[in-house]
């Protein structure tokens, strides 16, 4: 008769941390590659598909080696099909914010996602938002109006670029979509093993794109890149994110998320980072401190949020 496994051990919190902070800037990384391949002519949808085919292939692979079971709860297929299709969203909002507005302000406004979720939990029945918490909430949407600049946009006719009012809408639209698939994961998805749930979301991801891309719903979605250094930028990006993907999936069991998931915030300084480097993307100084604003609400927010 074999024993049952026990749990795995945690990480030394500084290799916890080193590891959180290494995966944030691989998301980052795949961010700015995909901001490289957009601009050379690669569509929204083959970013997406080649994305989550390699996703889905890593989780596959896991599946295989781990023996999971492939079942379902009843009462739960349509949730998970829900999922899917809201992360599908997610991802086509995200990647139309990056190939329009510098990369670091897509992920600040991708990250408001927290506030939303407190706020739809409340609205279906949930717990209400502390006063701390509102507090907080509050200073990230100042922080957001000075990144965005919005004081410039008004005071010039010339000042708000359909880009940018596109690209802002979508990175909100990324971050309600998220809320929504976490809300549902956590009240109606309980129940299902989260490798099983990743690996049906990913499914479901990558067939709603190639269904789109088929049916010609996204004009240009399924373009390949014009040159060479839009191939790499489309290579780095599915190797980044698999990479970064994988690695937090194997070791989240061991990270102690409780704790250090906050150390996930380094992905829009790296982004930053990258952005300036790779893509000559730069903030003002005034956008620089709304973006501090920002980051340091969330971590409050996050910290907040613990038992």
């Amino acid at each position: 008769m074999s024993t049952p496994s026990l749990p795995a051990s945690p990480f030394p919190r500084s290799l916890a941390i080193g590891l959180l902070l290494g995966m944030a800037t691989l998301f980052a990384g795949n961010h700015v590659a995909a901001r490289v391949t957009f601009d050379e002519g690669t569509g929204l949808l083959l970013a997406i598909v080649v994305r989550s085919a390699v996703a889905m292939l890593a989780l596959a692979g896991m599946v295989l080696v781990q023996r999971k079971r492939l079942w379902l709860p009843p009462g739960t297929r349509r949730w998970q099909l829900l999922v899917g299709c809201l992360i599908a969203v997610q991802s086509l909002c995200l990647y139309s914010a990056v190939a329009r507005i510098p990369v670091v302000v897509a992920l600040l406004l991708m990250n408001t996602f927290p506030i939303q979720l407190a706020l739809l939990t409340w609205v279906l029945g949930g717990r209400r938002p502390t006063a701390r918490a509102s507090v907080i909430m509050g200073i990230i949407l100042i922080g957001l109006v000075v990144v965005l600049d919005l004081p410039s946009w008004f005071a010039s006719s010339d000042g708000i670029g359909e880009g940018w009012l596109a690209g802002v809408g979508f990175g909100l639209g990324a971050a309600a979509a998220f809320s929504c698939a976490l809300w549902v994961t956590e009240h109606r998805l309980a129940g299902v093993g989260s490798t099983l749930r990743t690996l049906l979301t990913m499914t479901t991801v990558l067939a709603v794109m190639i269904i789109a891309g088929t049916l010609g719903l996204v004009p240009g979605g399924m373009e390949t890149p014009d040159t060479a250094r839009g191939w790499w930028g489309l290579a780095a990006l599915a190797m980044l994110y698999g990479i970064g993907f994988s690695t937090l999936f194997i070791c989240v069991p061991r990270l102690d998320m409780a704790r250090n998931a906050p150390a996930m915030n380094m992905e829009p300084v790296a982004a930053l980072v990258l952005g300036y480097l790779i893509l000559g993307q730069a903030l003002s100084p005034i956008q620089l401190v709304g973006g501090a604003i920002v980051l340091g609400g969330i971590l409050l927010l996050g910290l907040s949020r613990r038992p």
